[in-house]
């Protein structure tokens, strides 16, 4: 999808123009792919402009460097203060925020840590990731052919730049052959998550989820639909999926900050039950749509920016209004 210029992105403290957030083509980065990466989205609620799981996303970029041995030069309260500020310079109502660190100009060669680290945070408007209408009727997708990485050899725990190498051939793959995405499976053969999304299945009105284990990024996303459904009175566990359950399941979607909660209507053609969105995600949807739309906040999940609150609009029921 196109990004929308913006006015100013964040850069190491400081804002700079969009067009003036630029490295060096010799960057250590740009040779052996040493970057760590957020995805954020900010909503225009009812209630105002608000960021959802600020502070938890900036906390997981750190632990993301930590892994690499890398420390991120921000606390994760100051970047989520950047980039409320961002939002504010830039005019943005509803946005998708990207922070980024990354290994700049300086020793060339796979050690990294005499590298100087820059961060940046971008933020532009940016619409469904699978389509218009994907979270209405769903999407078809297939089992990759690619598998996820394994464990011992890239750590899917860490949101790094390089481990999407993997996940760039999974969406080629899916895409150039008529599908919206494409599922890994990890290295047992078990469902471990899509390019860029966690998995999600009903089976008999349980919701089942693969674990950390299957090689997958834990997204916030599929935390929150976890915490959601338990409210919703559902029963939610992680275990492993074999390929052929996603061919029998009653239901299945998918979650990440960019696709939120995206129904799957098939898997490799197979539909899944009747091909149409069923009662658990939908009822799933509508319980995030009263966060990300309405503004209602039970679990603290939202930074609202300052200069856009608002109350929400009530209409006066009839029976309480004074008769003439």
């Amino acid at each position: 999808m196109p990004i929308t210029p913006t006015k100013f992105i964040w850069k190491n403290g400081s804002f700079v123009s969009f067009d003036n957030a630029k490295i060096h083509v010799l960057s250590h980065v740009v040779h052996y792919g040493t970057s760590w990466f957020e995805g954020i989205r900010a909503y225009d609620t009812e209630r105002g402009t608000a960021v959802f799981r600020l502070d938890d996303h900036m906390r997981r970029l750190r632990d993301s460097l930590k892994i690499y041995r890398t420390a991120l030069p921000y606390s994760p309260e100051e970047l989520s203060e950047a980039a409320v500020k961002l939002i504010q310079k830039n005019g943005l109502t509803t946005c998708y925020i990207r922070p980024v660190a990354l290994r700049g100009f300086g020793d060339m060669g796979v050690y990294a840590l005499r590298c100087p680290l820059d961060v940046y945070i971008a933020a532009w408007e940016w619409g469904a990731y699978l389509g218009d209408n994907a979270a209405e009727t769903g999407v078809d997708v297939c089992i990759s052919s690619w598998d996820r990485i394994t464990p011992n050899s890239m750590p899917s725990l860490s949101k790094a730049g390089g481990n999407y190498m993997n996940s760039q051939l999974v969406k080629m793959e899916a895409v150039e052959n008529g599908y919206a995405e494409g599922i890994c499976l990890d290295a047992y053969g078990n469902i471990a998550e899509g390019s860029g999304e966690n998995v999600f299945i009903v089976v008999g009105g349980e919701l089942i989820t693969p674990p950390s284990a299957s090689s997958l990024l834990p997204g916030l996303t599929r935390d929150s639909v976890t915490t959601l459904a338990k409210d919703l009175g559902l029963t939610v566990r992680e275990a492993n999926i074999p390929r052929a359950m996603l061919y029998t399941a009653d239901e299945m979607f998918v979650t990440g900050t960019a696709v939120e909660i995206t129904p799957v209507r098939s898997v490799d053609r197979i539909p899944v039950s009747n091909g149409k969105v069923g009662p658990v995600t939908r009822a799933i949807q509508q319980a995030f749509a009263k966060i990300i739309r309405g503004g209602d906040d039970p679990h603290g999940w939202l930074t609202f920016v300052p200069g856009t609150e608002r109350k929400p609009s009530r209409v006066t029921p009839p029976s309480a209004r004074k008769r003439r």
